[in-house]
């Protein structure tokens, strides 16, 4: 495919997939939502991290109500079901780890866009708003679902209701993202976050991923057992022997990935 709503370049196992619309920040159109969701699936081919960001000064300003004519006039039922939840399980099933990377406005979709990635990482002066209801709707894009496992039901239902602004120091203190840094800090930062990963053991990454997730779902002694399984499933990976040979010789792991 050749993109022309976002950009992905791969180098040193990180593929970088940026959102590429400023003049709209980056606003999500049909030909956008098809883009990320096909180049997630090359990134998870060929690299062992992904990382989601923005061009310009925004990260996401959320649906291109412009898109398709009359805003009013929009099927959102389908709009959602056909092209963002594709979009969504895409970055959300991903087996590679995500980190989304939001170093100015994430509005709407565009927020909701970024939590759906394993860790978002935010410039303390970025901001994340749900502004669903200022124009009538609720939260969508999985805005319902990530906002309460990530920062609790009131804080979720909070902002929700008002729409309010919450900077990326507070979204971290809240829980609602891994963590922010000063912009000035903030490209330096995720680069090294994600060639860490990169340089990590992507299998054991991928059963990381499954075993969080799967937890809301399981009691204590069903997760137990999930544990027990993947961890077998780790234990007879090459990256597992390679770690325990580089603890015994008391030097860094060389990881394959496999």
């Amino acid at each position: 495919m050749e993109y022309s709503a976002i950009r992905l370049e791969i180098a040193n196992d990180v593929a970088t997939l940026t959102l590429n619309r400023p003049r709209s920040k980056n606003a999500l159109n049909v030909q956008m939502r098809a883009e990320i969701a096909y180049a997630v699936k090359v990134a998870e081919s060929d690299a062992r991290v992904l990382v989601i960001g923005g061009a310009g000064d925004a990260f996401c300003s959320g649906q291109d109500l412009g898109d398709g004519g009359n805003a009013t006039s929009l099927d959102l039922e389908r709009t959602l079901r056909d092209e963002y939840v594709p979009m969504l399980r895409a970055i959300f099933d991903c087996t590679i780890p995500t980190i989304c990377a939001v170093h100015g406005a994430a509005a709407g979709a565009g927020a909701n866009l970024a939590l759906a990635a394993d860790v978002v990482i935010a410039a303390d002066e970025a901001y994340f708003i749900q502004a669903f209801t200022r124009i009538g709707l609720i939260p969508d894009a999985g805005g319902t679902y990530w906002l309460p496992r990530q920062m609790g039901a009131a804080k979720a239902m909070g902002a929700a209701l008002f729409g309010d602004k919450i900077t990326g120091r507070q979204a971290a203190d809240w829980g609602m993202i891994y963590e922010s840094v000063p912009l000035a800090e903030f490209d330096t930062h995720v680069a090294k976050r994600a060639l860490h990963l990169a340089a990590g053991p992507t299998a054991a990454y991928a059963r990381v991923k499954s075993a969080i997730r799967g937890s809301f779902e399981n009691s204590l002694d069903e997760q137990l057992a999930v544990e027990a399984k993947l961890q077998g499933e780790c234990g007879k990976t090459r990256d597992f022997q390679e770690g325990v040979l580089a603890f015994m010789q008391k030097r860094p792991a060389k990881y394959e990935g496999r």
